[in-house]
């Protein structure tokens, strides 16, 4: 094996890791084999009473009856995500209906990303499209309003700002270049990822740091900061669509499936099917095979003019043919997500020094990239209101 082919070995081994991490810390560390040593007993073994012949036999029945049970539970699992896969990828045939109904994006929010990035972008431009996002208009005004930025207003300019179009010129167009794509990327969040319940919060921490990242690097590289803080925001919105999708759908079978074996009266399908819940391997697979695609298209349906994220969303979904290079955005977005995805790993422990060091070396980290990226605030965005 060459160094290269292990290299990009281990990078798919910690992506999909990461990915594992979304859906919960215990569940990452199965993935890998860990054993949970606060299971473990290292005392010295209880004195038991010897079983009698009778209860042996009760328990072999038990322990052959469940085992019984889980392999049925297993395959009704097994069939139901079947069913569940064949329809997420009808719904993803029309992703028109994707972007409407499942994640909600207004045609408005694309228009006001993309007169963000040309110069002769007014608050004035800004303002109708605005007041057409109600939820938009309240998330702009409840930030100006914060005690941190209220503080930064001078004595005179300190009153609470009340409409949309105020908050507007009080951000200012610099700051609602990072403003905006935020709130957007977290307007689209599912209302509930149950049972993985801290897999929102993740894909809004992911989506921020990831961002941020590409910020970073794309000033150290003279690409397009901004460019690389959008892209960086909404190179998730295909995991975003996928999770709710998936949640969608495995309710919606998983209700259909229990009714059926209840109208049927097969009461060994219904008990194994009121046990189930949405699969987290299934999920980790979903999301790590196909989120990047679907980001493709999502992003390529929202047409922007004066963005050129195409071409690099068609590189990260297909890379490069031999011969040709990546473009120094596709580059940028490259090293944004994997380094996004290191901090995650390293918070939870779940990441050694030389498998980083390879990952690192594989994305071809220079050491003022990481320097920078190491004294970064990847949680809250650098902006200040006047």
């Amino acid at each position: 094996m060459t160094e290269l082919v292990s290299q990009q070995c281990t990078a798919k081994m910690l992506d999909q890791r990461a990915h594992d991490l979304l859906l919960g810390h215990s569940f990452a560390h199965q993935q890998i084999g860990f054993i949970n040593t606060l299971d473990i007993d290292y005392g010295e073994p209880m004195k038991q009473r010897t079983l009698l012949e009778v209860e042996i036999a009760a328990q072999n029945v038990r322990q052959q009856s469940s085992t019984a049970h889980h392999k049925y539970r297993a395959q009704a699992s097994e069939q139901l995500h079947k069913v569940i896969e064949t329809a997420i990828y009808k719904q993803l045939n029309d992703i028109d209906a994707v972007i409407k109904s499942t994640i909600g994006i207004e045609d408005s929010v694309a228009t006001i990303i993309d007169i963000l990035a040309v110069k002769s972008a007014s608050v004035g431009r800004l303002e109708p499209l605005v007041n057409d996002l109600s939820w938009l208009g309240r998330e702009l005004v409840t930030l100006v309003n914060l005690p941190y930025y209220r503080n930064q207003r001078s004595k005179n300019t300190s009153v609470k700002v009340d409409s949309p179009a105020l908050a507007l010129r009080y951000i200012g167009l610099d700051n609602l270049q990072l403003v905006i794509p935020t709130f957007a990327v977290r307007h689209w969040m599912p209302h509930s990822t149950e049972p993985f319940s801290l897999l929102k919060r993740r894909l809004r921490d992911s989506a921020m740091a990831n961002a941020i990242a590409a910020q970073k690097i794309a000033q150290i590289n003279n690409v397009n900061d901004i460019h690389a803080f959008t892209l960086g925001m909404l190179l998730d919105v295909g995991r975003i669509a996928l999770v709710r999708l998936y949640l969608k759908t495995f309710d919606q079978v998983w209700k259909r499936k229990i009714q059926i074996a209840r109208e049927e009266n097969q009461k060994n399908l219904h008990t194994a099917l009121l046990e189930l819940q949405p699969d987290p391997l299934f999920l980790t697979n979903l999301l790590s095979n196909k989120s990047i695609a679907v980001s493709a298209k999502v992003i390529d349906k929202m047409a922007f003019k004066y963005l050129p994220f195409k071409g690099v969303m068609q590189q990260l979904e297909n890379g490069v043919d031999k011969g040709d290079t990546l473009l120094p955005l596709t580059e940028v977005m490259l090293k944004a997500r994997c380094y996004a995805q290191y901090l995650n790993l390293k918070e939870h422990q779940l990441i050694e020094p030389d498998e980083l060091a390879t990952w690192f070396s594989y994305f071809k980290f220079t050491k003022t990239e990481l320097k920078t990226l190491e004294t970064s605030n990847f949680t809250n965005l650098a902006i200040q209101i006047d």
